[in-house]
């Protein structure tokens, strides 16, 4: 018999802070959101990489839109 302990579940909070989200607004583009949320302009491909389940194009993004930020 053994005994099985769960840690790091939704209440610990563990995740909540790593995932960082910015929604996009009319004029955004993604070198933009990355100059403005992680300093570099030059880092708009690391959040492209981070949407690629909805985004196709680094220079198509739509107003609305929740964007994982690394």
């Amino acid at each position: 018999m053994a005994e099985i302990q769960v840690t790091g579940g939704p209440s610990s909070g563990a995740g909540a802070a790593a995932s960082k989200t910015y929604t996009v607004k009319s004029g955004d583009t993604l070198s933009e959101i990355a100059k403005q949320q992680l300093g570099s302009a030059g880092a708009y491909m690391k959040i492209f990489e981070m949407n690629k389940d909805q985004l196709t194009d680094p220079n198509k993004i739509k107003p609305g839109q929740v964007l994982r930020l690394p």
